[in-house]
């Protein structure tokens, strides 16, 4: 149900307290004003703390910084008189014992007359005296229908023409930001390049990362990575190639829904972090990583509440991508009973949120051990897809070789033997190759000299692959992967011996 018709519903059923959740306290007092006003012929008394009642030249001034004589101003008015009495900064109040004493007297009034009491904040406790008289009711930011409205009308009003995929961009990067916020920063953009156009979108993110900084648990990852600089995943990069217009307005109209997110499992080195950032940066979407180790607080009941706090906060900037790293870590499949089943109660919600999510929050968790990671989080439903990343075939070695030398040394790369490059480096992950490279160039730096082919095939044989040290995982998760479960990242797979 839309907001307007839930609050004339509200209204016309005389629910006597209303509280709307809402940081965008101006937007809320316009929209009332247009609907109830005009609508439901109501009068709308306005109160804040430090001005008291406006907007009423009989009122004016009326109980500044009297929280409780405000509550009077209900009781003065003429019974037959239709009136909604608008309350800014009472939520702060609402704890105190005579607000509390007053607002369950006035009830009784306000169920047999004409008027409401409305509360607007972000920021409440509701005491459980009150808890049956209060309805709450979220004013939820500006939709896509609301941005594009805003945005015509600047674009028109400032007479640039922005064509349709910019426009339809910039209302993406909108999305999550309130509609002051959003002018503020069109205000900004205009004062800065004199125009809109695609440095916009970069501006619009930088302001998203103010939203990420009110949570601890939540980090806005910069990223450059690009899907070209991914070697190999053959599989994977087809998938992600299909999704990439996904959180698009023509797929919206086509029916499409958005995907949900991938499950990426590998052992350490074989590129899952670096897939999630070049995901984020070819997507031209926010990349949040969520930081395991502060989700779970000391106190009983913090670990859920800031488990809530980082979904929130995802959901207000969506579309954006949510990134948990090693996410078998983090909801370990081991006996909980030592933390009070916090580690159980966390998984529940955020395995319900994981399925019933209608927000773009495309979710990228990345695991090692499969051991390790609970049913629930890879039964169907969870996620789209949960690809496994193998150690790199030959030639997938040979492009990661090709990628990396291209980094060190754009002048010269192809004077390098990459098919001896890729049979030296048989069960070496895409890190692993990526340090070997290094510690060729501080052999051949120490004997200042270029470095080549040999140095890297040196550095190599030195160096012990991780695939080797854990063998047994690594089968593990070959053979978990030729059980169907799980998808192969890459068109074709090596194996272990």
């Amino acid at each position: 149900m839309k907001f307007n018709d839930e609050l004339a519903l509200f209204l016309k059923a005389r629910y006597p307290i209303i509280y709307i959740n809402t940081v965008e306290e101006d937007r809320v007092e316009y929209v009332l004003r247009k609907n109830v006003k005009t609508n439901l012929n109501r009068s709308i008394y306005s109160w804040d703390f430090v001005d008291g009642y406006t907007n009423n030249p009989n009122n004016e001034g009326f109980a500044r910084r009297n929280p409780l004589q405000a509550l009077e101003l209900v009781e003065r008015l003429n019974a037959e008189t239709p009136a909604v009495f608008l309350l800014k900064d009472f939520n702060r109040f609402l704890t105190d014992l005579s607000i509390s004493r007053k607002l369950r007297n006035i009830s009784r009034i306000l169920k047999l007359q004409p008027k409401t009491i409305i509360i607007i904040g972000s920021d409440f406790t509701i005491p459980k005296e009150l808890q049956d008289l209060i309805t709450i009711i979220q004013f939820q930011l500006p939709l896509e229908e609301d941005i594009s409205q805003e945005l015509n009308r600047l674009i028109t009003s400032l007479n640039i023409k922005v064509d349709s995929q910019l426009f339809e961009n910039l209302t993406r990067a909108c999305q999550g930001l309130s509609l002051e916020r959003i002018r503020r920063v069109l205000s900004k953009i205009i004062a800065t390049y004199k125009t809109i156009d695609e440095n916009s979108i970069s501006v619009l993110l930088s302001e998203k990362k103010q939203i990420i900084r009110q949570t601890e648990i939540l980090e806005y990852s910069s990223v450059s990575e690009k899907i070209d600089n991914l070697g190999g995943l053959d599989n994977l990069k087809d998938w992600l190639k299909k999704r990439k217009t996904a959180f698009s307005i023509q797929a919206s109209n086509y029916g499409l829904p958005t995907p949900r997110g991938l499950l990426l499992i590998g052992i350490q080195g074989t590129g899952k972090s670096l897939t999630a950032k070049a995901i984020a940066n070819d997507w031209q979407l926010p990349l949040l990583k969520l930081d395991v180790g502060k989700l779970f607080g000391g106190i009983v009941g913090e670990s859920e509440s800031r488990l809530r706090q980082m979904i929130n906060v995802a959901e207000t900037i969506s579309p954006c991508i949510l990134w948990i790293d090693e996410i078998d870590k983090a909801f370990s499949n081991t006996d909980s009973k030592g933390d009070s089943g916090t580690s159980n109660r966390v998984l529940a919600t955020f395995t319900s949120w994981l399925s019933e999510k209608t927000k773009p929050v495309f979710v990228i968790a990345t695991a090692n051990n499969i051991d390790l990671i609970p049913l629930e989080l890879i039964r169907k439903g969870r996620f789209d897809e949960i690809f496994f990343l193998d150690l790199p075939k030959k030639e997938e070695r040979e492009e990661i070789f090709k990628i990396h030398l291209q980094e060190f040394r754009p002048n010269s790369w192809e004077s390098f033997d990459y098919s001896l490059l890729g049979k030296s480096s048989d069960s070496f992950s895409g890190a692993e190759i990526r340090q070997s490279i290094i510690e060729g160039m501080y052999h051949a730096f120490y004997e200042k000299r270029e470095f080549l082919t040999d140095d890297i095939c040196l550095a190599l044989e030195e160096l012990i692959p991780l695939a080797h040290l854990e063998s047994d995982q690594m089968v593990r998760l070959q053979n978990w992967a030729d059980s169907g479960r799980i998808r192969s990242a890459s068109s074709k797979r090596i194996y272990l011996t």
